[in-house]
């Protein structure tokens, strides 16, 4: 991993802010970030509990065919379900929320990992002292897939494997306008499964 080709879309304070969709300034989001910061003092500690306890404890709303279809933080947060999209929302948020700066980070992959139709696939990018941005995916872990929190290295869900993927270096303070736009515009997961957003590689 090499964090100096990183782009990160904003200065440190835009990956602090609260926002419609990163809205770490609910009543229930700051709770859970007390919770799962309790206790612990060193960033780097309550930014892996933060991600251990969204990847583990919020279903992927695919894998477990879980419904409804969320999109801000707060709304993953109460219905404990979202795609990746929607649980990088909450990572981002809880980690705010202890004034730890994150963003959102995306890759192009193959829907179903044979070629065409690619997908958008978020994940979260979080500044930690010492190591400076560091990427994690919490999408949530099944077999074949092993995301985990070990910095430096980093270990995301997925690999670029066909061509067509990528791995996007930039950063953003705010989910892509065509994410979002994708989670509100279906209610079920199935619905969204067969619509999931793209874009054109660069």
């Amino acid at each position: 991993m090499n964090t100096s080709t990183f782009k990160p879309l904003g200065n440190r304070e835009d990956f602090l802010r609260t926002s419609p969709v990163i809205d770490w300034d609910d009543p229930r989001v700051r709770a859970k970030a007390g919770e799962i910061a309790a206790g612990l003092t060193d960033p780097i500690d309550i930014a892996r509990s933060a991600f251990e306890w969204v990847r583990d404890e919020i279903r992927h709303s695919f894998d477990y065919r879980m419904n409804p279809v969320t999109c801000t933080a707060s709304e993953v947060l109460a219905a404990g379900t979202g795609y990746c999209y929607a649980k990088s929302h909450l990572v981002a948020a809880l980690l705010r929320a202890c004034s730890i700066p994150a963003g959102m980070g995306y890759q192009r992959l193959s829907r179903d990992d044979n070629g065409p139709p690619y997908t958008l696939h978020g994940f979260n990018a979080i500044l930690l002292p010492m190591h400076g941005w560091y990427r994690v995916d919490a999408r949530g872990n099944r077999p074949g897939i092993d995301a985990q929190f070990d910095p430096p290295h980093e270990r995301l869900a997925f690999p670029i494997r066909f061509p067509g993927e990528a791995t996007y270096d930039e950063i953003w303070p705010e989910p892509i306008p065509r994410v979002v736009a994708a989670l509100r515009a279906h209610r079920t997961y199935d619905a969204l499964w067969n619509d999931l957003p793209d874009v054109d590689p660069a």
